[in-house]
């Protein structure tokens, strides 16, 4: 198994580069989380008015499920910013959800009906684009069940600035002849690969889901034992959600979507959305009464349903597809998305592991990237499995290059690597948070037990189930959020934002006139 080409291998930091580098540096969350009851099952209600429109509010929108609320914060410089405005949204949202409604801290829901029509799906108005985005959530529940689409998760956004980009091109020789555009995608693709053959060290460090209430696993085959009466578990899992469990699926793993260069990532996609797929085949694309109940039968219904543990990402135009968007304008930046929600952060992620993400995709984008080929794709998966399962077994041993290594040592050898890049990282933002994040995380990567994944764990025996130290951590968030007030103008900002969504969601619904079937049709 020994024929992998070495990546991270002597990695040095490169001498051109120093903190001003890091200008123009930008990130962004993406943040889900399900709207409960105060009994602590899934809220029924509709998306709050007060919130605005789901479908053209910038900020405040849903993800699946008419209950699953998606929070999304603006670009911002610095990891503070970000929280702080993930915050104001997360205060906005008490303010406007009906009284005693809370949002569940967990990655893996609880308390949910056995029946799949008890999780509303997203609805987004009467628009053909409304429908067309309802009718896509209606395929992923026929094909994948709907309890496997009310998993919440959280997504770091992040991209430098031209500047390193053009001062790295300058000092590569070999670069000279590429546009800016193909250098950066170059780069980046780099960084993806690189984050893959990292993803272990982000289930172990900010895995928060070891465990699942029992309504989640019913009917379900699976080999997970007992906490106590009301909590499955495995003993030293880190992430369940992002194993065979979670937010994965069989029809997936065959399709051989490559990141070594973008022609080759976005015909991988788009093979994806047009080959037809015997089982989805037979669920049909109507009921009875021939209404749709999913875009299409292929692999893929659109580019958003393939799900990977990292993302290249460019702003879409108005009827541009994601594709479309990398292919004219190239990468703009890269979407982490195999991070559960910390259950003890009332907005889901702490400064430490933002700041520790940025630390790693800066190492990523620096170290030694060969192509990333199915032979070393399947390693990482085998680690992916051994991590998200038993991550905390003490001597649990993963493939790196080819050859066994203890997890412990191979973490710990990365998170000293990355220190340097920290302290660069302190040097641009000032203190010293970043140096405090790396120190952080290796502490945990020689003590399991101090990972939030143990946490979860000891504080679910200690309260008798998973479900009531969800319920216990989402009242403390909402008192604290709701002890918090936003600025005069920005509650303003964000009243006037809203108004403006249900005005826009309204124009664009009296201004269509075509057909939705015909709209569908021509879609196909």
């Amino acid at each position: 198994m020994s024929n992998f080409a070495s990546s991270f291998v002597n990695f040095e930091i490169p001498n051109w580069f120093d903190s001003q580098h890091l200008t123009g540096m930008l990130r962004g969350i993406e943040k889900e989380g399900l709207r409960v009851k105060p009994d602590g099952f899934l809220a029924q209600t509709p998306h709050p008015a007060k919130l605005g429109s789901k479908l053209t509010h910038p900020f405040i929108t849903t993800d699946y499920s008419e209950s699953l609320l998606e929070l999304i914060t603006e670009p911002k410089s610095s990891p503070k910013e970000t929280l702080n405005m993930l915050r104001q949204l997360h205060v906005l949202v008490y303010q406007g959800i009906p009284e005693g409604e809370l949002m569940w801290p967990l990655s893996m829901p609880c308390m949910l009906s056995s029946k799949d029509e008890d999780i509303p799906l997203a609805d987004y108005g009467s628009s053909n684009t409304g429908k067309l985005k309802t009718l896509y959530r209606s395929g992923l529940g026929i094909r994948y069940g709907r309890r496997m689409q009310t998993i919440a998760g959280l997504h770091y956004n992040l991209s430098f600035g031209d500047t390193l980009f053009e001062t790295w091109q300058a000092h590569s020789p070999a670069a000279q002849e590429q546009t800016l555009t193909e250098f950066k995608n170059e780069k980046y693709l780099g960084l993806i690969r690189n984050f893959k053959r990292l993803t272990s060290i982000v289930l172990y460090l900010l895995g928060a889901s070891p465990s699942v209430c029992p309504c989640f696993v019913a009917g379900r085959e699976h080999d997970l034992e007992l906490l106590n009466d009301s909590t499955y578990y495995k003993p030293t899992a880190t992430s369940l959600r992002m194993g065979k469990l979670g937010y994965t699926n069989s029809v997936q793993e065959q399709l051989d979507i490559r990141y070594n260069y973008l022609p080759e990532y976005v015909a991988g996609l788009r093979r994806a959305i047009q080959t037809p797929h015997e089982s989805f085949a037979k669920l049909g694309l109507e009921d009875e009464d021939g209404n749709p109940i999913q875009i299409n039968n292929h692999i893929l219904q659109i580019e958003n349903e393939y799900y990977s543990p990292i993302r290249p990402k460019q702003i879409a135009m108005s009827g541009e597809t994601p594709t479309e968007a990398l292919e004219r304008r190239g990468i703009a930046y890269v979407e982490f998305r195999a991070i559960d929600l910390d259950p003890y952060s009332d907005v889901g992620i702490r400064l430490s592991s933002a700041c520790f993400l940025e630390v790693m995709a800066l190492y990523c984008l620096f170290s030694d990237s060969p192509d990333l080929l199915p032979e070393e794709e399947e390693a990482l998966a085998i680690n992916l499995e051994r991590v998200v399962n038993e991550g905390r077994r003490e001597g649990l041993h993963i493939i790196n290059n080819g050859q066994e290594q203890s997890l412990e040592g191979w973490m710990l050898m990365h998170l000293e690597r990355m220190q340097p890049l920290a302290a660069l990282l302190d040097a641009h933002y000032g203190g010293n948070d970043y140096r405090a994040a790396v120190a952080l995380m290796q502490g945990k990567a020689g003590h399991s037990e101090s990972t939030i994944s143990a946490q979860v764990n000891s504080d679910s025996k200690r309260l008798g189930s998973l479900w009531q130290l969800g319920f216990t951590l989402a009242q403390q968030h909402r008192e604290s959020l709701l002890q918090q007030t936003l600025s005069p103008n920005t509650q303003a900002k964000y009243e006037v934002l809203a108004e403006k969504s249900i005005l826009q969601q309204a124009e664009i619904e009296k201004s269509e006139t075509e057909d939705f079937m015909d709209f569908l049709q021509q879609y196909r």
